[in-house]
């Protein structure tokens, strides 16, 4: 769901502000184009949905659950699978969200990013500390135990100690699942345009490192599984949509800007591709009304491009790489075969960031905050 009713300052996604949108048309493509890809992949069964975008919860529940319907008449949706929704606070009242756990969904991922007005400011978030408050208790109260926030670090000018103030407000406030983020300064957004000008502070990388410890620590300490680098879990509540992007499973994009990964046996191919579909909504909206799908750019990933993405996306999570998962894109080599000779990976161990044994391939505590820079020599060492 590619619409927004403001564009936040530190947004680089492919959404879109526009005075009305014509939802019924809108709801015909999602449908249309499920059901095309899903008939092209041949997938039997689905074991997860999510809805992000955009602001997904300015959706109506009628279009949330027109999509389930033709997910669950093109494949099997399981009753126990899991349907997320982003949600912004702002489009979250109690009967809102009763439309959206009646039309199928079962779990809530909501943009809170910030408990300081302040802050949400700064980000250009229009919500305030309390309506994001509400939203979460709301969401608990029908969602108990599926509820997720999302949270932002590191912005512009923010301290240690306020940082501290708001992890600590957060944890009073949160279900048992938490995202963590730190801001990223993209190109071209009013943030980043500020920071460039000098009207805002550049926040230190020492400060940056600090607060994601600080973070982490504070999680776990609160029964949290850091289950992946910006992800934490407790009660088993991990998300299972994600989980099977890190495990590299197939998974189908559907609207504008969407991507996906799976192999479409439908057209007589027996090869994983990459899948964007059209960014701008009017063009592809055009594209699903005379074809059926708006994919706009295919591209058959090789053995080496596949394996590239287990590895990045695999070290990402606390289990890594299982022999089994590699084994499973790499028949041929095993783990040891490229990891387990003397290079790069070896060195990583030996200074106690990377770990290979039985169960496979994976991060250690402090590695996994160093993710980003190991693995070049590790992408390096595999392509050798």
């Amino acid at each position: 769901w590619p619409y927004c009713r403001k564009r936040c300052s530190y947004c680089n996604f492919n959404k879109y502000v526009v005075p009305a949108v014509d939802e019924a048309a809108v709801r015909a493509c999602l449908v249309r184009e499920a059901q095309t890809l899903l008939r092209l992949s041949r997938v039997r069964s689905i074991t997860s949905v999510f809805f992000g975008g955009g602001t997904p919860s300015l959706a109506s529940p009628g279009t949330i659950a027109a999509v389930l319907e033709a997910v669950a008449g093109a494949a099997h949706l399981p009753a126990d699978a899991e349907v997320t929704l982003e949600v912004n606070p702002s489009s979250a009242s109690t009967p809102r969200l009763a439309g959206f756990r009646a039309a199928g969904v079962n779990r809530l991922s909501i943009g809170v990013q910030s408990l300081d007005d302040a802050e949400l400011r700064l980000l250009g978030r229009e919500h305030t500390a309390a309506e994001a408050r509400e939203a979460v208790e709301a969401a608990r109260r029908l969602f108990p135990g599926r509820t997720s926030i999302d949270l932002l670090f590191g912005l512009p000018g923010q301290s240690r100690s306020a940082w501290a103030r708001g992890l600590e407000a957060a944890l009073g406030l949160c279900d048992d699942h938490v995202s963590l983020y730190q801001l990223t300064l993209e190109r071209g957004t009013v943030l980043a345009a500020q920071v460039q000008g000098g009207s805002l502070p550049t926040p230190a990388q020492d400060l940056l490192a600090d607060m994601y410890h600080t973070a982490c620590d504070a999680l776990v300490a609160a029964g949290f599984r850091h289950y992946e680098v910006s992800n934490f879990a407790r009660k088993g509540a991990l998300s299972t949509h994600n989980l099977s992007y890190w495990r590299a499973e197939q998974y189908i994009g559907v609207g504008p800007g969407a991507h996906g990964r799976f192999v479409p046996w439908g057209e007589g191919s027996c090869s994983r591709e990459a899948r964007v579909q059209t960014l701008e909504p009017d063009a592809w909206m055009r594209e699903v009304q005379s074809r059926g799908h708006g994919t706009r750019r295919r591209v058959v990933l090789s053995p080496l491009e596949q394996l590239e993405e287990v590895l990045a996306l695999g070290l990402r999570t606390d289990e890594g790489i299982t022999q089994e998962r590699w084994g499973r894109f790499s028949p041929q080599l095993s783990l040891e075969a490229v990891f387990g000779v003397p290079g790069e990976a070896q060195e990583l161990q030996q200074q106690g960031w990377l770990v290979l044994d039985g169960s496979g391939l994976r991060c250690s505590r402090e590695g996994l905050a160093l993710l980003d820079s190991l693995l070049p020599a590790l992408l390096c060492q595999l392509q050798r």
